[in-house]
């Protein structure tokens, strides 16, 4: 197996899995830790809230094998909340500790604003990832999310996007790549970033 799409009961599988077979990427859903370790790459996606997941991760005894391919140096790519999950804390319903491999919060929008944040969104890059590689400033990519994250180190910021403020759209660290917009439902644009996948894995 080449690219491990983290099962753990919470997340829009198989679009994400869709958008690998389209780039050529073979990938399958795994639910161990035994199968993570094993993967080449890792893409941990998500949808819905950050505390339930992190039950069903620790539940499934998930938590030490993401946090070593993580640190492993084979590329890790979270989408959506599992972008969040990579964050120290979130606010979300209270507060619950997540994997802790950046640190920071993941806070509520104001309430001024309208939640979830939905729909496309412009890209504004703050430096450079291999994942996306082609993607140019100001790409519109689809957001669907009512919790945003506040990184406590800017240099891991990839890239922003403005709701009611500037808010992370993307982090990067080494061989990690998060984004809380949905490449896999950003047409031909986000599909780049599963492409840069495939390249990097050729490599």
């Amino acid at each position: 197996m080449t690219v491990a799409i983290v099962d753990y009961k919470m997340g829009n599988l198989h679009s994400v899995q869709k958008a690998c077979a389209a780039a050529g990427l073979p990938a399958a859903f795994v639910s161990t830790a035994k199968a993570l370790r094993r993967a080449r790459a890792v893409i941990l996606p998500g949808v819905g809230a950050f505390g339930q997941a992190m039950e069903h991760l620790t539940r499934m005894r998930l938590v030490a094998a993401l946090k070593e391919s993580a640190l492993s140096g084979k590329p890790f790519l979270g989408i959506c909340l599992g972008m969040q999950l990579l964050f120290e804390k979130s606010e979300e319903f209270g507060v619950h500790s997540g994997l802790g491999i950046f640190k920071g919060r993941v806070r509520p929008f104001p309430k001024t604003l309208t939640v979830p944040h939905m729909g496309w969104n412009e890209l504004h890059f703050k430096k450079h990832h291999p994942l996306v590689q082609g993607i140019r400033q100001g790409t519109y990519m689809y957001f669907v999310h009512s919790y945003y994250c506040d990184p406590q180190d800017p240099a891991i910021v990839l890239a922003t996007t403005d709701y009611g403020k500037e808010v992370t759209a993307a982090v990067s660290q080494g061989n990690l790549c998060a984004m809380q917009f949905h490449p896999e439902k950003s047409q031909a644009q986000g599909l780049k970033v599963y492409h840069n996948l495939a390249r990097l894995l050729a490599a």
